[in-house]
């Protein structure tokens, strides 16, 4: 099978794998798709299998990329899924091997990815990563890990940048939510479903979206695409209408 990488012409008329056949996040991935073709024309990459599967690869270059890390001529590897039937079939492989070659070619001083201390939904596998050389190179609360593999000795390690590395934000008295387009499912999850739950339940709810990538190096977690507080203190990092709920029954 082939892969295909989008560019700012072939974009319109292909998926971009994440919630494409969840028809409530309609807007949210129209709305990825808009901020994707703004980061390619910067250099980012999103490569995928040429099926309709969620097989698919984004990194781009540290300075353009949505990650609160010091990691100057590095590349970061953001969304990598190989999923379902696709899996064990080397596919995983071969999308990182494509970014590890790019990033020689490029003349990058190495690769990071953000990972956990176990694995999490909608964050990658670390032992996948290790598998392949990386190791783990800073932590951030509670449970958020620097991957990286170095390309040239004399590099300097990529590290957190402070600001994540407590997972607290400032106290508005209930919830919380930095997000951003990054992800498809946000826009529905954050600004329908969740904010109702919140009104119905009288909860104090806050979203705040992170436009940029400054919006990104100073969000209080690791995690970009969708952090949840609680009277500032962090919660999860995870899209999940039934936890959220039942982290309001239990406050």
């Amino acid at each position: 099978m082939n892969f295909i990488t989008l560019n700012k012409e072939n974009i319109k008329d292909e998926h971009i794998c994440c919630a494409i056949s969840d028809k409530k996040c309609k807007q949210g991935y129209e709305n990825k798709k808009l901020w994707l073709k703004e980061q390619i024309e910067k250099g980012y990459v999103f490569t995928k299998l040429d099926e309709r599967a969620k097989v698919f690869i984004e990194y781009c270059p540290s300075e353009i990329a949505y990650l609160p890390i010091d990691a100057p001529n590095y590349m970061v590897v953001n969304c990598f899924w190989v999923s379902g039937k696709y899996s064990g079939k080397g596919y995983g492989k071969q999308l990182l091997d494509q970014c590890i070659n790019a990033s020689i070619k490029d003349g990058k001083d190495g690769i990071v990815t953000l990972c956990s201390d176990k694995k999490r939904p909608y964050i990658s596998d670390k032992k996948f990563f290790i598998k392949y050389g990386f190791s783990v190179i800073d932590k951030a609360k509670p449970y958020f890990e620097l991957l990286y593999l170095k390309l040239k000795e004399e590099a300097d390690d990529p590290k957190f940048l402070p600001s994540v590395r407590e997972g607290i934000c400032d106290d508005n008295g209930g919830f919380k939510i930095y997000y951003s387009d990054a992800c498809p499912f946000t826009d529905y999850y954050v600004n329908v479903l969740q904010k109702d739950i919140a009104k119905d339940n009288n909860c104090t709810y806050e979203a705040i979206k992170l436009v940029n990538r400054e919006d990104a190096r100073h969000n209080p977690c690791a995690y970009t695409n969708y952090s949840l507080f609680y009277k500032g203190k962090f919660i999860t990092h995870e899209i999940n209408p039934k936890k959220f709920k039942s982290i309001i029954d239990q406050i």
